[in-house]
């Protein structure tokens, strides 16, 4: 249960004044720890990995978000 101790971390971890290079590599990890937290879900069906993953899906979002920049309302 590696993986999921490694996402709780990740989930812990601040994410404030981040450089753009540490955003992408945070964003990457996301992606890595929920993919692999899919797998054993789909092998275990546990509701606890699945809230465990959309907590780290709403984390990855904001991460993305922060990176590609808010749209521009003024159109």
């Amino acid at each position: 249960m590696e993986v999921i101790n490694e996402a709780l971390e990740f989930e812990k971890a601040k994410m404030s004044h981040m450089s753009t290079s540490d955003k992408v590599v945070a964003s990457r990890e996301a992606k890595r720890l929920i993919l692999a937290l899919n797998d054993i879900y789909k092998k275990s069906k546990d509701n606890g990995l699945m809230d465990i993953m959309k907590r780290l899906t709403v984390k990855k979002k904001k991460i993305e978000l922060r990176l590609k920049g808010r749209p521009d309302p003024s159109f």
